[in-house]
């Protein structure tokens, strides 16, 4: 989840009053939009997971998705109960076939006809499955199953091929967002580097060449609860805000999931596959959390979902592609309480294992009438910026980067080495972006651009940030992925300011 908003500048009063004027117009504007395009959108589905021990039978759970207009739904095995009770309804299903057979599917083309006859085929017309996803989330995969994706992808459509089902069912596979190298701004969104020729250029290739999309699974929920601090809950959560400038291109953002998908266009059009679509195979937002995760709510939640429901059915496009009608997966159907990791991880349902809603929203264009997100009139103790720790470090400084203590009276902010990538990228991201800093001086070419590195560029942007908010507490925190020194960062020829 890297992605990151620009800021441009522009003459201030001509700003405020059109501000001003967005901020009269933006709710009717909303509103008559709703109407007139209230059967013009994409589509909404599930994702039915499964890692619980208190779940309905499958044949309830089919009567829950009718019962709610749900008609599409994604499940992350081809288990036959669940197969056999979606026959003969009118709910579109995604199967998956798992990484751990990714290997088996790539090396041998007669396990991949005998994987389709028996998970597809013996199913199919009556069990309306309509794409196939190959692994999930590989690139992150600790079983190292990035070589065997697009060649398992290949073997599966060839046993497509021979059911004559190749043009009925797609073949593609989900990618997170830590797929993308950069993403700051969205209009510079590309693929990591080292994905491009052995994966990316093969797949988006097969992708064309069989009519497939590119699966993508997009957290907003993860990007805020790390960056709290920068990120404003109502940009998370589709509310009204002023928005944000992409510099690369002058669009401007009004919610972070239209600017994660419009990285992933833009890294779509850097190799030319303009015209190869995307679904989104998992979004979602947790109504409950551990302490530390910011934002994890009953409202949020609701918020998020309902709001994502609304743009999704009402025509909502991104401002890269304004036309596109997106199919969106929603995470999850049920909470699953056998699922390791923090409390989020167990709470991302839409109903609980008792098939009660977790929250009300709607999930068609009929319910969208009568649906409004209504925030709470209190401040949300969870958009509070944290405290900021100083945590000096005491490695000397070297030619590639390196802070150490000292007792002088001025300080700088500097991203913790040892965080994670992820983490990293999406805290630069947003300073860079909604934050302000200003992060022209490391552009490729400009005077603070080499070394080219994460910890450098972010460390820079940090302070930036950093020292624009006065060195305020909270504002060298980023989600734990920065800290304070007392003795100017070195990394090469580059100067820190410190102040603005």
């Amino acid at each position: 989840m890297h992605i990151g908003i620009g800021v441009a500048k522009h003459d201030v009063g001509a700003v405020q009053a059109r501000l001003s004027m967005l901020r009269l117009t933006l709710p009717a504007i909303s509103f008559f939009l709703t109407l007139l395009t209230l059967t013009d959108g994409g589509s909404i589905g599930v994702n039915y997971g499964r890692i619980a021990n208190n779940l309905p039978s499958a044949v309830k759970v089919v009567q829950l998705l009718k019962s709610n207009g749900l008609n599409r739904v994604k499940v992350y095995d081809t288990d036959p109960a669940v197969l056999h009770a979606l026959s003969g309804t009118d709910i579109k299903v995604t199967v998956d076939l798992p990484n751990q057979q990714l290997f088996a599917a790539a090396r041998s083309l007669s396990f991949a006809v005998a994987w389709v006859n028996r998970n597809v085929a013996a199913y199919h017309p009556h069990t309306q499955i309509e794409a196939i996803a190959v692994g999930n989330e590989v690139f992150a995969d600790p079983g190292n199953t990035t070589k065997f994706l697009v060649p398992a992808m290949k073997n599966i459509h060839q046993a497509l091929i021979r059911f004559n089902l190749h043009n009925q069912i797609k073949v593609s596979s989900p990618i997170a967002l830590a797929a993308l190298g950069n993403s700051y701004p969205s209009s510079a969104g590309s693929f990591r580097p080292e994905l491009i020729e052995p994966v990316f250029e093969p797949m988006l290739r097969f992708l064309r060449e069989t009519g497939s999309y590119l699966m993508v699974n997009v957290y907003p929920f993860f990007a805020y609860e790390s960056n709290a601090d920068v990120i404003s809950l109502d940009y998370a959560l589709f509310r009204q805000n002023a928005g944000v400038v992409d510099p690369g291109n002058g669009l401007r953002y009004f919610n972070l999931f239209d600017a994660q998908i419009d990285a992933v266009f833009a890294a779509l059009s850097a190799l030319k596959y303009n015209d190869v679509e995307i679904v989104v195979t998992e979004t979602g937002w947790p109504s409950k959390g551990d302490n530390n995760e910011v934002g994890a709510s009953v409202e949020n939640a609701a918020a998020y979902n309902g709001n994502l429901v609304r743009k999704i059915l009402t025509g909502g496009g991104t401002p890269l592609r304004p036309k596109a009608d997106l199919t969106v997966y929603l995470f999850a159907l049920f909470n699953e309480n056998q699922k390791f990791g923090p409390t989020s991880e167990r709470n991302f349902g839409l109903f609980y294992p008792d098939e009660r809603k977790v929250y009300d929203i709607p999930f068609t264009t009929e319910g969208l009438k009568d649906y409004h997100d209504r925030p709470s009139t209190s401040p949300s103790p969870s958009t509070a910026a944290p405290a900021t720790p100083v945590n000096p470090v005491t490695a000397p400084s070297t030619g590639n980067g390196g802070v150490s203590k000292s007792s002088a009276a001025n300080t700088w902010c500097v991203a913790n080495p040892d965080a994670q990538k992820e983490k990293l990228q999406v805290a630069l991201d947003f300073a860079c972006g909604e934050g302000g800093a200003d992060c022209r001086p490391i552009q490729p070419g400009a005077t603070c651009y080499d070394p080219n590195t994460l910890v450098a560029h972010a460390s820079f942007a940090f302070n930036s940030y950093y020292q624009k908010k006065a060195r305020a507490g909270g504002s060298c925190y980023f989600g734990g992925s920065a800290y304070v020194v007392t003795q100017e960062p070195k990394y090469g020829n580059c100067e820190f300011p410190t102040g603005y």
